[in-house]
């Protein structure tokens, strides 16, 4: 019985996004804009990152960055949703209030998944993805990438009301996550300080696992960590994200203004 509900979120989600084409095309044009041109230039700069050419090196990273910035998009809508009064009818449903969460989860991930699909299309057709690539690995971090980055959304939008606030902390949370993640220069090259803070950023581990699947043979300057622990680390964030955005959007002062909205339009 769970599962129909889940699955009309999810369809929901998943049309509005193929609906809004310019949004598909924005995010192919972000990331090459990093490949090709704040890449060329780093590169000029740094010259070759181990054994890979910058670009190459940067190619993880800017698919990371697809990700996270889809997914975190996506999750966008359970804010709307408060707003434009369509979370007070899901709210009333009778189930429990977590599978929203899972369901927002699910769709954001599915965004994040299409638009990474999309941009490794390209790569490929760029010749960034050679031989050496690791595909069930990359299939695998890919999957593990988006359902964390979508968890982050979700939390974040748990603990918003309103468009303005979500957009506010989002700027707030995505760039030093981002930055701070290993994707344009490798983590063991920061101060003590920035490289303590990038190892407690769950996208660090993301990130290194994708470098993992992409930038074969593996090097000190590829990769940080072990796969299995980038995939462990990275699963184990997800949850608890999911955990605490389900405590959150479970709280009493949470919804139930909506439903007493909703029982006095009755009455």
């Amino acid at each position: 019985m769970v599962l129909r509900p889940i699955y009309g979120v999810i369809e929901r989600e998943v049309v509005r996004m193929f609906r809004q084409r310019t949004r598909l095309v924005s995010a192919m044009v972000r990331p090459l804009i990093w490949l090709f041109v704040i890449g060329a230039g780093f590169g000029a700069v740094i010259g070759r990152t181990g054994s890979q050419d910058y670009q190459q090196f940067l190619a993880p990273g800017v698919l990371g960055m697809t990700i996270l910035f889809g997914a975190m998009l996506a999750s966008l809508t359970m804010v709307y949703d408060k707003e434009s009064g369509v979370m007070r009818m899901v709210i009333i449903a009778p189930f429990a209030h977590h599978w929203i969460l899972v369901a927002k989860t699910i769709a954001a991930a599915l965004a994040g998944l299409i638009q990474a699909a999309l941009l490794l299309a390209l790569l490929a057709a760029l010749g960034f993805l050679g031989a050496g690539i690791n595909y069930p690995l990359l299939l695998a971090a890919v999957l593990i990438t988006s359902l964390s980055c979508a968890a982050l959304g979700v939390l974040v939008a748990a603990f918003t009301r309103t468009l303005d606030n979500f957009a506010a902390i989002m700027n707030f949370v995505i760039f030093p996550v981002f930055f701070l993640s290993g994707a344009l220069y490798p983590v063991a090259n920061l101060p003590l300080a920035l490289k303590m803070t990038a190892m407690l950023n769950p996208f660090t581990y993301c990130v290194d696992l994708l470098k993992h699947a992409m930038l074969p043979p593996f090097s000190a300057s590829s990769s940080e960590l072990h796969a299995g622990l980038d995939a462990l680390l990275s699963i184990g964030f997800t949850l608890l994200a999911l955990i605490v955005a389900s405590w959150r959007f479970s709280r009493e002062q949470v919804y139930a203004p909506l439903i007493r909205v909703l029982a006095g339009k009755r009455e």
